[in-house]
């Protein structure tokens, strides 16, 4: 049965897919691997930025950032690798969905590359201090990191980056069109006594001292 929404054409079978949209070609159907190859690893290794993806028992989802300095995301093997968790806001959006819900996806970006990589497997959460050690930033180790078994690997054709021109600067907004986000959050936490100045201020406090 389909979901009541406003969308009154839906697609509700794979066959319905195929039928509007066709099917891979060999390429991309034998492109995914299983493991962590030497071509993963230099990906990996350049990337200073990972979203990643979880969802929990229910089937809830959530896609959260990832970012530090180049090769922050340690490989352990060719089937492990490890992302620090570092100070954030408390939410533990990831991990909560981890805790129920070990399934996760990663794509890891690198500045300038319009292909992208992915990863997917089951994920834990860990704090096996001899590998936290290894990823401690202004001798700050991390609390946690959240450790994953990889199943599946393979590069994401660079069509979205395209389209969007990410990379391109003179295709970016104005910095006077971008969001005031101190305002959007003011805004949406709906307090009477936080204004934008004040979340301004914490934003800024929190960049500047609390990153690791």
């Amino acid at each position: 049965m389909m979901n009541k929404t406003i969308f009154k054409h839906q697609i509700t079978t794979e066959q319905e897919l195929r039928d509007i949209v066709g099917y891979s070609s060999e390429l991309v159907t034998r492109k995914a691997i299983h493991s962590i190859d030497q071509h993963c690893r230099h990906f990996i290794s350049q990337s200073p930025m990972a979203f990643i993806a979880t969802a929990d028992r229910s089937g809830t989802c959530d896609v959260s950032p990832r970012g530090d300095k180049a090769g922050f995301v340690h490989v352990i093997d060719d089937n492990h690798l490890i992302i620090p968790e570092r100070p954030g806001n408390r939410r533990l959006d990831s991990l909560r969905n981890i805790l129920s819900n070990p399934c996760i996806g990663i794509i890891f970006i690198i500045p300038g590359l319009e292909e992208t990589l992915r990863i997917n497997g089951n994920a834990y959460i860990v704090n096996d201090d001899d590998l936290l050690e290894e990823m401690k930033v202004n001798d700050k180790k991390p609390l946690l990191g959240i450790g994953v078994k990889v199943e599946e690997c393979y590069v994401h054709c660079a069509k979205a980056f395209k389209r969007s021109s990410l990379w391109d600067p003179s295709k970016w907004p104005e910095k006077e069109d971008l969001p005031v986000i101190s305002q959007v959050l003011a805004d949406h936490v709906n307090m009477k006594d936080v204004t934008a100045e004040d979340v301004a201020k914490s934003l800024k406090e929190t960049y500047e001292k609390r990153l690791y």
